[in-house]
Formats: C-alpha cells, sequence, structure tokens
C-alpha cells in the first residue's frame, strides 16, 4: 500500500492545526442528530498556508482513513459517486442536514417558509459562517451555488434542472426560490445543494469556457480545490489516488476535543493488502466492496469489528434497452428469471434483503406489492420463446460487465452466466474498472448489455430514485445505464414529483414502480446490506452505535467521529 499522505506530512514534519482553544466540546452526538449552536470562531482563518503544530505525542494519528473507488470528482456541481459524495459532506455545508429518520433538519438555513402554492421557498441563513478562506457565507452564495449547479447540469444538476425558475437573494442572510411547479420533495433535494464561496470560484474561474459569462465556472479548478464551509478543507489530492482532508478549526457547528484532526479517501487495495494495512492500524475503515470471507478474517483481528447498515442502496443489473438483444423486454425477463435470488442473499451479499421492485424498502415512497422474480428457467424459456432473438441466440451474445474494484460481483455475473447458458443464451463476463463504467455512459453504443451496479437516491425519497433511474434527463451517466428514455415512464414520474401531497405522491410512485416491473429495464437483486470493517478499539462511529443515517455518503460524516490514538492495540 502507498503511504497514507498524512502519515507522509508527519514524517516531513508538517503536523496538522491544533486549535485547542476552539475544542469547546460542541459536537454531534451523530450525523443524524438535531445541530449544536454555533460558536464564535475566536479569528478569521486566512489563505496562508497551515501553521505547522507540534507534532502529536501519540504515537498514532488522530486520521480516519478509508477505502473507496476512484477518481475523485470532489466538484460539488459534478460528482455524485461514494468518494465523491464522502468528500462533499465533509467540505461542503447545505441548507438542511439529514437525520437518521430519513427527515432533514436546519443547518446553513436556520428556517423556512413556503408560499401556499408550494411555487416560493425563503430561507434565513445562519450568519457567522466562514469558508475556509475566511470569506463570510451569505445568501449570495446559495445564490451562485444553485445557478452554477443548473447550468454545469451535471452531477445532482438532475434535481434541479427542470425545477428552479430563479433563486435571488432578498437580503445578506436570506435566500429565495422560485420552483417552476410544484415539488413535494422540495426541502429533501437541498441535501445536495453544497453551498460553495462564489467570490473564491470566480476568483478561479477561466474566461475561456461553455459558460457564457461564466467561461469554465471554475470547473477545472474546483477538481483539485474546494471552496467550502463544511468541517474539513482539502489538504491534498491526486485524483487516481486520494483525498486528504484536515480540521477546519473554524467550523461553525464546533468540535469535540477526539474529532479526528484529518481524514483521507484512499484508492481501494487487494484484500490481501487491505488485511494487513488494518492489522497494521494504516486504516480505519475499510470500502463496503469487500468479500464476505474478507470481513469475516477483519473480524478475527483484535480490535477490529464489521457493523451493517442500511442506505437505501440497491444491487442490481442495469440492462441496455437500446441495444440488442436486451432491447426486447421478454428477452430481459427471461435474464431475470435466470438470477438465483436466495443465493446472491444468503452466500454472495450475506445479511441483505431480497429486493422488492425498483425501490429500497426503507426509502419513503416504495411499494411493496409488486410482482417478483425469482429462479424459473421454465418462465425464462417461455419469456425467451417470444422474444425475436429467440432463433438466433449465437448471433446476439450478453455482454455482462462487473465492477473490478467488486470482486463479489463476478459471482453475480457468474450466477447468470451458468443459468441463461441452459437457455442457449450466451453470456460474456467481463471485467471492468469503475472508471470505465463511468465513461462508458455516455452513449447507448458504448454502454454493455448489462452491468452490475450498487445504486442508492440521492435522498430520502422514492421519487428522485426513480427519476435518476429512469428518467430520460438522467441518461448519459453511470446510475442509468439502462438508456430507458421512455416518454411515459419520464411524464408519470413528472407528474408525481410535483404532487404536494405526499399520500398522493406515495400512490403515483407506486404506479411507475408497477410499470417499471412489467417493463424490466432492470434486474433487482437485493438491497444491500452495508459492511464495513473499522477499528472499534480506538474509533467511535456513531453510525455502528444504531445512529446510522439512511441517505448515501452520509454515514461517513467524520465531524462526528471519535478517535482515541491513546487505545490503539500493539501490533
Amino acid at each position: 500500500m502507498k503511504t497514507s499522505r498524512f502519515v507522509s506530512f508527519l514524517k516531513n514534519g508538517i503536523s496538522l492545526v491544533l486549535v485547542a482553544g476552539l475544542l469547546l466540546g460542541l459536537s454531534l452526538i451523530s450525523s443524524c442528530a438535531a445541530p449544536s449552536a454555533p460558536t464564535t470562531p475566536a479569528s478569521p482563518t486566512t489563505t496562508t498556508p497551515l501553521t505547522p503544530s507540534p507534532t502529536p505525542t501519540a504515537k498514532h494519528p488522530s486520521i480516519i482513513r478509508h477505502t473507496d473507488t476512484f477518481p475523485a470528482n470532489i466538484d460539488p456541481a459534478i460528482g455524485t459517486d461514494g468518494v465523491a459524495g464522502r468528500s462533499q459532506i465533509n467540505m461542503y455545508d447545505t441548507l438542511v442536514f439529514p437525520t437518521k429518520t430519513g427527515d432533514y433538519q436546519p443547518w446553513v438555513a436556520t428556517k423556512w417558509t413556503v408560499s401556499d402554492d408550494g411555487l416560493v421557498w425563503t430561507f434565513d441563513i445562519r450568519p457567522g459562517i466562514k469558508f475556509h478562506n475566511g470569506d463570510e457565507l451569505t445568501a449570495e452564495d446559495v445564490v451562485y451555488s444553485m445557478n452554477r449547479l443548473i447550468a454545469i447540469g451535471e452531477g445532482w444538476g438532475y434535481i434541479f434542472r427542470p425545477l428552479i425558475k430563479e433563486t435571488k437573494a432578498l437580503e445578506k442572510y436570506k435566500v429565495q426560490f422560485t420552483l417552476n411547479h410544484g415539488f413535494g420533495p422540495f426541502l429533501d433535494s437541498l441535501v445536495r445543494l453544497y453551498i460553495v464561496n462564489s467570490k473564491l470560484v470566480q476568483a478561479n474561474t477561466k474566461p475561456d469556457g461553455k459558460y457564457g459569462e461564466n467561461g469554465d465556472y471554475g470547473v477545472e479548478w474546483m477538481q483539485t480545490h474546494d471552496a467550502g464551509s463544511g468541517p474539513y478543507m482539502l489538504k491534498e489530492i491526486k485524483r487516481e489516488e486520494h483525498v486528504l482532508m484536515v480540521k477546519f478549526p473554524d467550523f461553525w457547528n464546533g468540535w469535540d476535543p477526539n474529532a479526528p484532526e484529518a481524514c483521507e479517501e484512499i484508492t481501494i487495495m487487494d484484500p490481501s493488502t487491505l488485511k494487513a494495512e488494518m492489522a497494521r492500524r494504516n486504516l480505519e475503515i475499510s470500502d463496503y466492496a469487500q468479500t464476505w470471507e474478507t470481513y469475516q478474517a477483519l473480524s478475527k483481528i483484535q480490535g477490529i469489528k464489521v457493523v451493517s447498515f442500511l442506505e437505501g442502496g440497491m444491487w442490481m443489473i442495469m440492462l441496455n434497452t437500446k441495444k440488442p438483444p436486451t432491447d426486447d423486454v421478454h428477452f430481459r425477463r427471461a435474464l431475470a428469471y435466470c438470477i438465483d435470488y436466495d443465493t446472491v442473499i444468503n452466500t454472495i451479499f450475506p445479511g441483505s434483503l431480497l429486493a422488492e421492485g425498483p425501490v429500497a424498502s426503507n426509502t419513503p415512497g416504495h411499494s411493496a406489492n409488486l410482482p417478483k422474480f425469482n429462479l424459473d428457467l421454465e418462465k425464462a424459456r417461455e419469456e425467451l420463446a417470444q422474444s425475436p432473438y429467440a432463433d438466433q441466440l449465437d448471433k446476439y451474445p450478453v455482454e455482462l460487465a462487473w465492477v473490478s474494484e467488486v470482486p463479489d460481483e463476478e459471482k453475480v455475473a457468474l450466477l447468470i452466466q451458468a443459468n441463461a447458458q441452459k437457455l442457449g443464451i450466451k453470456v460474456e463476463v467481463k471485467k471492468i474498472p469503475w472508471l470505465t463504467v463511468v465513461e462508458s455512459a455516455v452513449s447507448p453504443e458504448t454502454t454493455p448489455n448489462a452491468t452490475v451496479v450498487l445504486a442508492s437516491p440521492a435522498y430520502g425519497d422514492a421519487g428522485v430514485f426513480l427519476e435518476m433511474r429512469y428518467h430520460s434527463r438522467a441518461t448519459g451517466v453511470w446510475s442509468q445505464l439502462e438508456w430507458l428514455q421512455d416518454s411515459e415512464i419520464d411524464s408519470l414520474i413528472d407528474d408525481a414529483l410535483i404532487t404536494v401531497d405526499r399520500d398522493e405522491r406515495y400512490q403515483k410512485y407506486a404506479k411507475i414502480q408497477e410499470k417499471l416491473v412489467d417493463l424490466c429495464p432492470s434486474i433487482w437483486l437485493c438491497q444491500q446490506v452495508m459492511l464495513n470493517a473499522y477499528q472499534a478499539a480506538y474509533v467511535d462511529w456513531y453510525t455502528a452505535n444504531g445512529q446510522a443515517c439512511p441517505l448515501m455518503h452520509y454515514n461517513h460524516y467524520y465531524h462526528d467521529f471519535k478517535v482515541y490514538p491513546d487505545k490503539v492495540p500493539a501490533p
């Protein structure tokens, strides 16, 4: 394993800033707890380099190091995957913050009002919040962040692009959003509006770019810098290897004395290296993508525990509906009947829950009364007989890709390959890196027939998951390798999302889920129980203490971790 950058800095005589006077004991019990009262920074931060502090007396650094998938796209207007999301929530603030029940609470916004027609939302901004360079966060920064996200149109932009009519600052600490139409989960969606320092981004914007007077909107600079106000600030990034963040002393919500001084996302390693580095206490948390056998081995190391939790994630096989032979619904259904789902949940992903359609059961708006696929080769043959490809299977092999960083996905691929072979369907299993999956998503022609993927909702509402997975405007990114592009599904999703009444909206979600099961654009395998091995001997992790947040990424909000270097077990 490459030496952690944090450790390298210590070896070079550069340690992290320790501001004892600011460690006021104000911390969140968990990322899903109510926010503490804001603290008044002792002095504003500056744009000068960090001042080295005395070398820590503890033999072990106060850090959380977590393995992850790369490359890192940390710009909050672009990245949405694991390393991007975990970096963004730690470097940036949002108007509201998720709770463990899937609701949202005040954060940068202290309160808000909504017009009777649901079209105008007004938020009061908490005064005194500092960006990492010392600038104060104001309503203008919220306006700029929303406009930038919509203009770039990547990342989480698909949520807001068809929705926002206007964003304006009414006062220094008051911002107003006017919507094009009603949107039931608007408050929920704001957890993905990461607020950037408008002055800093503008100062680093290249004049030549595709965004008119906004040039390149700072996109190039934001790939390797941060412009946030969150608890951690970027120290170093190598987009293919790691993201190192260090504590921001003036974070508005204060610090617990035992909060980690730094956090680092590191490239996923092979199982043997992972086990060795965790045994040496050079890693605090593993990624979720290891095999069951690896987790079992890690749990036998002194001081290490394996924690399981739900985030609304779904393991599935995304089927390209625009490429033969998976462009035919009967062929897709035949493949769905080739899966041994019991083996998936009991052997490949032990502890996972059987899928109940397109949406995880713990996501609000999930429909529990849907037809389900099961291993049934007779039904598979019946469906295949109705396919135009039934008599020419040799001409149409199925390219089934699995992500090389997630070894257990190969087991799923081989499982369907073996059963499909009994039907005369040739499945070509291909191992590809995550970066290739992302790159292949740009067109139906470059996207494989089938890809094993784990996907989670952007926030706690079934509608947004249905939108990101199956609406035409969300095509072209990894979260929709199906290329469904079905106008009826698009209309149903749009109609449901503008429905303010929650019960009525959920009924509409149920109808969409029924139609998707009939179309079978995906093979829904299981609801993933996330597994992470962590250093329980010296790390206090709220998720392991029953405080898991159902929203993806937010179980790695490092501000609320506690690290006790003096409790590190002897090698």
